[in-house]
């Protein structure tokens, strides 16, 4: 294998839709709702969000390999570090550099929107780090689903809308729940799929704390929980707000179904792969839905 290849691999490219879903949904909703959108802000918060991401998980690949999370016969995709393509240090360097390069595709944004985006990616970068780095790393206590959740879902939506449009808003918190929701089913799935090694070495993963079942029931509220939060959309009678994303819903109920009856196993990657594609048809179908509104 190149090391350009075990490079891209490590970055995780298949769930990089975690960065996409915001990005998308927001600007339909901004552009829907007939606000001015600024395509160079598009551009750069979407560079910004990819690097936080792939920085994240190289910090997830070399933190978990120096925790013992991560040993030989794993069922999940390949982790460099683990399989000896690049050291600790050399991992750690590259999670390092694309946080800086995240940093940098946000000093515009900055400029453009002041203290607020200084706030929101400083955090940004610093809770990527510490989702498995630092003295409580989230994702071994059972918080990285909420770390999904606040950050690539609350955190990422919101600071876009205010860039988008100057404001924050009751709608940017519910689509932001929405889209939490979507990236969240990821690390759940994720995290199901490797409970019994996660329990041997202690990593207190969420579903780890809840047990099979409850991973299971937790997944399956993911799925569905995007359209019980959309109620708010039929409340400001925004029909096709509604309406748009509930052509995803039979994917998003399939993928629950799986689960539910399939064993935690290799089995589940497959599982990742359709719920991150679940998650990117929610998000560009609501933000048609905010253009036919």
């Amino acid at each position: 294998m190149t090391k350009m290849k075990a490079w891209i691999l490590a970055a995780r490219p298949k769930t990089l839709t975690a960065s996409v879903l915001p990005i998308v949904a927001t600007t339909g909703m901004v552009y829907g709702l007939r606000h001015e959108v600024q395509w160079w802000i598009v551009a750069f918060a979407l560079l910004s969000s990819f690097c936080i991401q792939i920085g994240t998980n190289f910090v997830n690949d070399a933190m978990d390999f120096k925790k013992g999370a991560d040993k030989e016969g794993r069922l999940g995709p390949m982790r460099v570090t683990q399989q000896g393509h690049f050291t600790f240090k050399q991992v750690m360097l590259m999670a390092t550099a694309f946080f800086a390069l995240a940093m940098a595709f946000g000093v515009p944004l900055v400029v453009h929107g002041g203290m607020p985006i200084v706030i929101i990616g400083l955090a940004s970068v610093a809770m990527g780090y510490a989702y498995t780095s630092g003295p409580l790393p989230l994702a071994y206590h059972g918080l990285g689903d909420l770390f999904v959740i606040i950050f690539f879902g609350l955190v990422a939506v919101g600071g876009f809308h205010y860039l988008l449009t100057g404001e924050f808003n009751m709608d940017a918190v519910v689509l932001g729940l929405q889209i939490g929701f979507l990236n969240t089913i990821l690390i759940a799935i994720n995290n199901l799929r490797d409970i019994d090694g996660d329990r041997e070495v202690n990593k207190k993963t969420l579903a780890v704390r809840l047990g099979k079942t409850g991973g299971r029931t937790w997944i399956g509220f993911l799925c569905i929980a995007p359209f019980l939060m959309g109620y708010y959309w039929l409340n400001k009678h925004l029909w096709y707000v509604y309406g748009a994303p509930l052509i995803a819903f039979p994917l998003g109920l399939s993928v629950a179904k799986k689960i539910f009856r399939n064993e935690p196993g290799v089995i589940y990657n497959k599982f990742l792969a359709q719920s991150a594609a679940y998650g990117l048809l929610f998000s560009i179908l609501i933000a048609i839905g905010f253009q036919i509104r």
